[in-house]
């Protein structure tokens, strides 16, 4: 009987550890089934609860990219109707991009420091005579006047290197400055209207103001440039034209010197301006270079050329808003100063990429009806809005890269993004865009022949 009660243990010890691992396995599959089973639930609320928390700022900078790309659109079908002044005036296309980035970078920095200063009580809406208001309207005046003539010798001197040929340098400068103090005339009340009804509607500058004003850059500076052509045209072959740029000159030179020599205010502008509107210029002259080494590409189908506008400005809105959305988290302490994205970074880099597979694909809607329009030849709406999409994402990661370490960097060390990410990230990723823009433009008209 011994050996049977040992044996009827042993199996009751076994099947007593069976069952163990038996119930040890159902939990764990239940357990793991469960985790399986929450993974849509918790992804769905993540999603959510993302929609919810962005909802405000996708509806904020959709309205404000959709207005500005009404106002691209307008000034890539002036630019689409230049190509006789174009062809006349070779090297001029050179000029365009970073005249148009240039007014932008002043202005909308202007916006910037208008909106700060009207936050900290410093300027009241009424815009009563103030000593930093002055200093501030005379800096982008200034600005304008120093960055126009840059703007000309670079442009110049780039096609000198590459061998493009291209109108003198006197030419160059009289229609850079004369555009220049057109469109500054235009754009100084639109920024200072701009930045008032920001503040008193509650705006968030991050998401309206800044690409608001850099569309009223892009606006004006085509028909201000056209207007400087036709002037330079009259005035042409006399000596009208060189003592025009030799004003120019000598007024750069002593604004210049007036600029850091006044207010504390005004010196500490220019001084932090200067070097970062040069790069910009390099940069948006860069940008330049690339459409004119492809313009008898682009000549063959005019339509495109509203196109360049329209993607250059939207891709600088966008990162624009991103370089200001990251700057002012990283001040407010929501986004770390890391090399490594955050969650706070990554949740901005999500908002730029869901805005990016929406603007795209419309600019090119855009710009097909706008030449369809007003008679500017057209490549057909599935390739303009191929071409737009392909590069726009294409473009995105880049843009999205440029803005964070462009923040991270400056940040660190200390510097004003309203005077330096900005207009850099902006002008950075002019050439960028214009690249990227040229190659699908000659993928798609060459896959076309």
């Amino acid at each position: 009987m011994k050996w049977t009660e040992k044996l009827l243990k042993r199996i009751g010890d076994s099947i007593h550890i069976i069952l163990d691992l038996m119930v040890r396995l159902a939990v764990l599959v239940s357990k793991r089934s469960l985790q399986l089973l929450q993974v849509p639930f918790t992804i769905s609320n993540k999603f959510t609860n993302f929609f919810k928390d962005v909802s405000r700022v996708l509806g904020e900078t959709f309205t404000a990219l959709f207005i500005c790309a009404i106002g691209d659109l307008i000034a890539g079908i002036l630019l689409s109707g230049m190509t006789n002044t174009l062809e006349i005036l070779p090297g001029l296309l050179v000029l365009i991009p970073g005249a148009i980035g240039m007014r932008g970078n002043i202005f909308g920095a202007l916006g910037s420091r208008l909106g700060s200063n009207l936050h900290i009580g410093t300027l009241t809406p009424e815009l009563k005579k103030s000593p930093v208001l002055n200093q501030n309207i005379i800096s982008a005046i200034i600005l304008t006047i120093i960055m126009s003539i840059f703007l000309a010798f670079a442009a110049k001197a780039f096609c000198i290197l590459l061998g493009f040929e291209s109108i003198s340098i006197v030419d160059f400068t009289v229609i850079s400055v004369l555009g220049g103090i057109f469109s500054g005339a235009l754009l100084l009340p639109a920024t200072i209207l701009i930045s008032i009804k920001s503040y008193e509607n509650g705006w968030d500058p991050d998401n309206v103001t800044t690409p608001l004003i850099a569309a009223s850059g892009d606006l004006f500076t085509i028909p201000s440039i056209l207007l400087a052509v036709q002037l330079l045209l009259w005035i042409k072959n006399g000596y009208t034209e060189t003592v025009l740029f030799a004003i120019f000159i000598v007024i750069g030179i002593m604004g210049f010197i007036y600029g850091i020599k006044r207010g504390s205010h005004l010196k500490k502008i220019i001084i932090h301006s200067t070097p970062t509107l040069f790069l910009s210029s390099i940069f948006g002259t860069t940008a330049g270079t690339i459409l004119n080494g492809s313009f008898s590409a682009i000549l063959s189908s005019p339509g495109i050329l509203a196109l360049v506008p329209l993607f250059s400005g939207e891709s600088g809105d966008l990162v624009s808003i991103l370089g200001a959305r990251l700057s002012s988290g990283l001040h407010i302490g929501s986004i770390e100063s890391s090399l490594r994205p955050t969650e706070g970074a990554m949740r901005n880099f999500a908002i730029i990429i869901i805005l990016a597979i929406i603007i795209y694909p419309l600019i090119g809607i855009l710009a097909y009806l706008g030449s369809l329009f007003f008679g500017a030849g057209s490549v057909g709406l599935d390739k303009m809005v191929f071409i737009s999409t392909t590069a726009g994402l294409m473009l995105t990661p880049i843009m999205l890269l440029i803005a964070f370490y462009l923040n991270t960097f400056s940040y660190r060390r200390g510097l004003d993004p309203d005077n330096i990410v900005i207009p850099l990230s902006t002008s950075i990723t002019d050439p960028v865009a214009n690249t990227f823009l040229v190659v699908m433009v000659l993928f798609t008209l060459g896959a076309a022949v």
